[in-house]
């Protein structure tokens, strides 16, 4: 689809530019396209023309910004879910190192144990 948008607006440039080109060079391009005269008929053709062509690359920018809007917010979902199982796995490594920790110290508390001697000076 975006080649499609990219050569659309492509065609509205060139159209408009021929077009330009065309009405610019009128005086000595007329017995080259069998036209004596511009009347209003024919500029607003051209103009309808243009116009349609302008709002198909407008749709069609529309179109391929909608999909890509679309991706983008499908990627935050899956950065978002991502960070809840990191989040998830970092708070159970942490549960058991604190669990390690807690048998550590009930397993240095036995009670039989004599407190080693301090010294005082």
């Amino acid at each position: 689809m975006r080649q499609i948008n990219k050569i659309m607006h492509l065609t509205v440039a060139l159209f408009f530019a021929v077009s330009l080109v065309f009405f610019l060079s009128f005086n000595s391009l007329k017995g080259l396209f069998g036209i004596d005269e511009l009347n209003t008929g024919t500029i607003v053709s051209f103009l309808l023309v243009g116009t349609v062509l302008f709002l198909i690359a407008w749709g069609t920018g529309k179109i391929v910004r909608n999909g890509l809007e679309g991706e983008i917010s499908l990627k935050e979902n899956e950065k978002k879910e991502l960070k809840a199982k990191l989040y998830d796995l970092e708070q159970g490594v942490k549960l058991k190192n604190i669990e390690r920790k807690i048998d550590q110290v009930e397993d240095d508390k036995d009670p039989s144990v004599i407190k080693p001697r301090q010294n005082f000076k």
